[in-house]
This record gives structure tokens, C-alpha cells and sequence, in this order.
């Protein structure tokens, strides 16, 4: 509202008079050095595995230099020479990433810098920095005959195909990221209904259905491997190490090597991602597809996605379809079986409702 008003009188942001902002007395504003651990201890692990290597950066370079001394050009001075230092990839893109979280690790500093009141809002110079332009994804969805051939070359190579199937699986059904299943641990399974609970970006969790087979075969694995504990990580070794990111690495290259196609398109655990959602979105509809991925409802101005919310028995239903497989949460037609039926026992039995009707009242003659 402040805005649209400020829009309309023609003033700008920069035209407002700004009052300096109040430190808590007998504190300063900290230098770079002091400041980001405290920021890196007070947020998630992911983020601070995104913004650790920029961190760094950002100490080296100006480490002493205090908070409110940077300005938007330095930021933007900073984040291009980030993309032209890129380290180039067959993936490269030109160091456009490099340069766009660069500009969001600062955006996280000044984020608390401003919660800690250590600077005004106005005053934060990232949030004054346009990041770069995003280049649409070159993921897409796998044909099926080179899903099939991914699980066949992963199957038959490698110095534990169980595991690698496992895991291909388990991104397949669920289309989960690789976070995600490395943070199932045994107590996230729920055998009788065929659930596994993900734990997600911005520290969500929600239950995806996942078929009998494979429910089965992760309880099968967690016997097999795991040290008996409820809390501990899922996917393991042979040997009973804990799996980690670097599985997923020595998969793909190891398929690269039978597939060159794999290698070429640089194709991750992700693009089985993409691949199961599409064909959900495709075969059952676009609604449980946003359901299916876990995705955040928007906050836009789609009023209407409000009330066309997928329900956990559509995801099933639609996993159901994808994997061939009963799954006991399922339901065929939704709509069809709320409006054929029967009526609740607790409605029936003997609870009785007063209704009012527009007859004259009795009491009183």
C-alpha cells in the first residue's frame, strides 16, 4: 500500500529522509570476519553449504571492512569479477550463477544485519543489486527407453547395484532430491500405509507414497545394513557407512561411461526429477503434479489453486498409476467415491440436529 501511495505522489525510495538506526548500547557494527559465522551458525545446513564457498570469498576480500561500508556498485563490481573468475565447466554458463549467489549470500548478511538492527532496510546495499538474469534449465524429462536403459547400465556395473537400484528407485517413485532420500532414516517409513516421510528444502516435511515393493525393499535394506538405531540414515553401504553425496557422483560417471549421452547432457539424479513429474503432470493432472513435488502453494494472485489442491490419495493414486502397483491410500475416482458414500456412523447414530423452518411456534399456546 506505502507503495502503490509513494507511486502516485511520484517520490522515490532514495528521496525519503533516513534517520540513523539506534545501536543497542556500547555495540558496533561488525567487520565481515565477526559477522558471517554468526549468520552461518543460525541458518539451515543447506544454506550453509550454498553460501560457504561465497562466505569466504566475501571474508578475503573484505573480511575487515565493516557492514555498512560497502556500496551497491562494490557488491556489483564484486559479483562480476565472481563470474569472469568462474571456474568453467562443461556445464558452464558464463559464471551467471556464480555472480547470482554471490549477490544472495550478501542478501543473507544484510538480511540479519538488518533483524539485528545494525543497519537500516534502506540502507541495505544488496538488496539494491539486480542479480543476473536466470537461463531457463536444460533439464527435461528422459524418454522411457532412456530411464530403462540408466536402471539396466546401473544394475549390472558398479560395485553395488543393489544400492545404486535402490536409490534409482526411490527417486523414480517419490521425485525427491538427492537431500531428501540421504534424510530418510528407518522411523520415516511407515510400512502399513506405504509412506515415506521427506524431509525438504526450508526444513519441510511431508509424507509421499511409495509402493508396497518398495517399502519393502527399504525395510529389507535398513535390516540388512544399518547399526539399529531409529535415527539413523537410511541408505547405507555394504559395510554400514552412511551414503553421502559422493554416491551420486560415481553413479553418474559410471554410467556416463556405458550411456555417452549421459556424460554429453550432463544428466544428475535431478532429471529423474523432472522426468516423473512431467509424466504425472501429463497422465493425471497439473494439481497433483505440484502436489507430487512437494512445491509451496503460490502466493500470487491464482485464487483458484486455493481450492485445487491435491490431496495425499490423488499423489497415491497417480503413484499407483506410474508403478503398476495397488497402494493402499489410493482412490480410484475421489470425487466419485465422496458423493456415493455411505453416510458416517457418528452422523447416523443417534445425534440428532434441531432445524429451524419458517412454521409459526408452538411453544407459548
Amino acid at each position: 500500500m506505502i507503495t502503490a501511495l509513494m507511486a502516485q505522489l511520484n517520490i522515490a525510495v532514495d528521496q525519503l529522509p533516513r534517520t540513523a538506526v539506534a545501536l543497542p548500547a556500547g555495540r558496533t557494527i561488525p567487520v565481515f570476519d565477526e559477522y558471517i559465522p554468526q549468520v552461518a551458525a543460525a541458518v539451515s545446513a543447506g544454506t550453509r553449504r550454498a553460501y560457504a564457498t561465497y562466505w569466504r570469498r566475501i571474508r578475503q576480500k573484505w573480511g575487515q571492512r565493516r557492514l555498512d561500508e560497502p556500496t551497491p556498485l562494490e557488491i556489483k563490481q564484486f559479483a562480476e569479477e565472481v563470474r569472469e573468475g568462474a571456474v568453467v565447466r562443461r556445464n558452464n554458463r558464463g559464471g551467471a550463477s556464480a555472480a547470482e549467489h554471490l549477490i544472495a549470500a550478501f542478501r543473507c548478511i544484510y538480511q540479519y544485519a538488518v533483524g539485528d538492527r545494525l543497519i537500516d532496510a534502506g540502507d541495505n546495499p544488496a538488496t539494491r543489486v539486480d542479480k543476473p538474469h536466470r537461463q531457463p534449465s536444460l533439464r527435461h524429462a528422459l524418454p522411457e527407453h532412456a530411464l530403462c536403459a540408466i536402471v539396466t547400465v546401473a544394475g549390472e556395473t558398479g560395485n553395488d547395484p543393489e544400492l545404486d537400484l535402490l536409490i534409482l528407485r526411490l527417486h523414480i517413485e517419490t521425485a525427491c532430491r538427492r537431500g531428501a532420500a540421504l534424510a530418510i532414516n528407518r522411523k520415516d517409513l511407515d510400512p502399513d500405509h506405504c509412506l515415506v516421510l521427506l524431509h525438504e528444502k526450508g526444513q519441510t516435511k511431508r509424507w509421499q507414497p511409495i509402493s508396497p515393493t518398495l517399502a519393502a525393499a527399504l525395510i529389507a535394506h535398513n535390516d540388512e545394513r544399518s547399526d539399529g538405531s531409529p535415527d539413523g540414515q537410511l541408505l547405507r553401504y555394504r559395510g554400514g557407512r552412511p551414503v553421502g553425496r559422493r554416491r551420486y557422483d560415481y553413479l553418474w560417471q559410471r554410467i556416463g561411461k556405458y550411456l555417452p549421452w549421459v556424460a554429453v547432457q550432463q544428466i544428475t539424479i535431478h532429471w529423474i526429477r523432472h522426468t516423473t513429474l512431467t509424466w504425472v503432470d501429463r497422465n493425471i493432472s497439473g494439481a497433483v503434479a505440484h502436489a507430487y513435488a512437494g512445491h509451496r502453494d503460490a502466493s500470487g494472485d491464482d485464487t483458484t489453486a486455493t481450492y485445487l489442491k491435491a490431496t495425499l490419495q490423488e499423489v497415491a493414486y497417480a503413484l499407483q498409476s506410474l508403478t503398476g502397483e495397488p497402494h493402499p491410500l489410493a482412490a480410484a475416482d475421489p470425487m466419485a467415491a465422496m458423493f456415493t458414500a455411505r453416510p458416517l456412523a457418528w452422523f447416523t447414530g443417534g445425534i440428532q440436529l434441531q432445524v429451524e423452518t419458517d412454521a409459526e411456534p408452538t411453544h407459548g399456546r
